[in-house]
């Protein structure tokens, strides 16, 4: 029961750090990458669809990305989308190709990239720390029903601490790693 609760936390923690790595993978660098692209959606005969299913996204060159619409008539919509997007980017359309180019990233633009990254990274522990509370409830509610001892209760919890430890360690090198990836010129 012990182990299946400590799983089941393990598990929980994993899917949180997954998210982070899709979040950090969305906040830009300096270079061009299909998916800084990857949220925005793009209204499509009346629903909103994300821009990877109306357009095919290329990158053109180590600054500038290429999406070909799917349909003609995608086009305005898709400009319309990428300028409404917190990405601040400008999309030129000459045909039905439209080119996305990536202004370099300004020093001021760096540091608060890199303070978002520490937020979405400490957003993750704050998660990490919530899924440790509900293991360390249920070790709780099993103790007062008598199904474990208070041995056991510690020594799960102390399981618990150690996952959650190296989680944590996870953490801080990817966002080590995203700050030194933004800080780049």
């Amino acid at each position: 029961m012990i182990d299946e609760i400590i799983k089941d936390a393990d598990t929980r923690m994993n899917k949180s750090i997954e998210a982070l790595k899709l979040d950090l993978a969305k906040i830009r660098t300096g270079r061009a990458h299909p998916s800084l692209l990857d949220h925005v959606t793009v209204e499509y005969y009346g629903s909103q669809v994300p821009l990877s299913q109306v357009a095919n996204i290329n990158v053109q060159d180590s600054r500038t990305l290429t999406l070909t619409p799917w349909e003609k008539p995608m086009v305005q919509e898709i400009e319309k989308a990428i300028m409404n997007s917190d990405l601040g980017l400008n999309p030129s359309t000459a045909g039905e190709v439209i080119r996305i180019p990536l202004p370099p990233l300004t020093e001021e633009r760096r540091k608060d990239l890199i303070k978002v990254v520490r937020a979405e990274g400490e957003q993750t522990k704050v998660a990490l720390r919530n899924i440790r509370r509900d293991a360390n409830t249920t070790f709780k509610d099993l103790l007062k029903e008598k199904e474990i001892s208070e041995d056991d209760q510690r020594k799960a919890e102390d399981r618990v601490q150690k996952i959650i430890d190296a989680h944590v360690k996870q953490i801080d090198e990817l966002l080590a790693d995203k700050e030194k990836e933004l800080m780049e010129i």
